[in-house]
């Protein structure tokens, strides 16, 4: 089975490496490795690992922790494509989009971002309308959305006032960020890892790009 567990571990040379040995002496594979923030002295990396059928997910944790000063901040399920380029890849799909950019990017996103669901959203206040939605989106009727109109990229935790009673019980963490003009992306995973400013900025890019490619002439 695979899981994501994100570390946040010191940085300094050989952290990772010393992680990787850690883990493949407990006979975990490392499936891919996701670099997500540095500063301050620390890291945080997002890791994908394959664990066998006999083994507990608790052995994640110890394996990891066994290397001084590492951390884990989340450990989940990961059932997504365990693939490096998923960014790359969505830009390539944008391309011919056009007018479909929007289910495109609801489509693609929770791929990219490691996140349970994303949808497209316009309108403001109680006035919220779905432009697009990924497969396992939740229902947004009679959810409202004050933060709309969205002007700038925001992070959106699970505890804030406006988010339904059924999402917080899920600690459904989230993050927006604007969509030419009035529309705005939505990302939201449940149980965590909480959305890190490095994914916000990552999210913005993306859009800002989306948008210029919807707005370019069929070649």
């Amino acid at each position: 089975m695979s899981y994501l567990l994100r570390l946040v571990v010191p940085d300094r040379p050989g952290i990772l490496g010393a992680v990787a040995t850690a883990l493949g002496e407990a006979g975990i594979d490392i499936v891919s490795v996701d670099v997500l923030e540095r500063g301050n002295g620390v890291a945080v990396d997002d890791i994908v690992v394959e664990l066998p059928p006999e083994r507990v997910a608790d052995s994640l944790i110890t394996a990891a922790t066994a290397v001084e000063g590492v951390q884990v901040e989340s450990l989940r399920p990961f059932a997504g494509p365990l693939d490096t380029h998923r960014e790359l890849d969505l830009l390539e799909a944008l391309a011919p989009a056009g007018e479909g950019t929007v289910k495109m990017l609801a489509a693609e996103l929770p791929r990219v971002f490691r996140s349970g669901w994303a949808v497209v959203l316009t309108g403001s206040g109680d006035d919220v309308q779905l432009l697009a939605a990924s497969d396992a989106a939740p229902s947004l009727d009679g959810v409202a959305m004050p933060w709309l109109p969205l002007t700038g990229p925001l992070l959106l935790p699970s505890e804030a006032d406006w988010v339904p009673a059924r999402w917080q019980e899920l600690a459904v963490e989230m993050m927006a960020a604007p969509l030419d003009g009035a529309a705005a992306v939505l990302l939201g995973r449940s149980g965590g890892p909480a959305f890190r400013r490095s994914e916000l900025l990552r999210l913005t890019h993306l859009t800002g790009l989306a948008a210029t490619v919807a707005r370019m002439p069929p070649v």
